[in-house]
């Protein structure tokens, strides 16, 4: 195999979706990234609303790491650039992949500070699961990815 068809097996992989094809899949797939991504862009805005009462609280207080300010950065760009790649299904897998990596801090803060109880850690779990779901398969047949990989050849299952 070419140094070239070795690449662009790796960028078909990284832009092909692995889910199902039919159409009323493919819709509702659809229809769950751009809503959760939306709904996720609020949480970020929100943290650069108030960066130092997020990175005081929060991030050092509250989960004791270093760095907070960084933190609560890394942490509202993940979810404000994140959930606008996702919404346009472009680079799907990374962006869940940051998003994922973000809420499992988000669920680790509220059992750290709350316990198991529930009502803290939901929502924050509800979304890392989504985010999972969309790393491992994808943005879906409507998605740029989806045109990417088609322009590079890669089949459509």
């Amino acid at each position: 195999m070419t140094t070239s068809a070795s690449s662009n097996r790796w960028l078909t992989l990284l832009f092909q979706p692995t889910s199902d094809t039919t159409t009323g899949f493919q819709v509702a797939l659809t229809i769950l990234r751009v809503v959760v991504s939306s709904l996720m862009i609020h949480n970020g805005l929100d943290k650069l609303a108030d960066v130092q009462g997020f990175a005081t609280n929060v991030v050092a207080n509250g989960m004791g790491l270093p760095f907070p300010v960084f933190l609560t950065y890394c942490s509202a760009y993940a979810e404000i650039v994140g959930s606008i790649l996702l919404i346009l299904g472009l680079l799907s897998r990374p962006a869940s992949l940051a998003l994922v990596f973000t809420m499992g801090m988000a669920i680790y803060f509220h059992v750290h500070v709350d316990g198991l109880k529930i009502r803290s850690f939901e929502t924050a779990t509800l979304y890392g699961c989504s985010f999972l779901f969309f790393l491992v398969n994808g943005g879906g047949q409507y998605s740029l990815d989806a045109f990417i990989s088609r322009q590079l050849g890669g089949s459509q299952e």
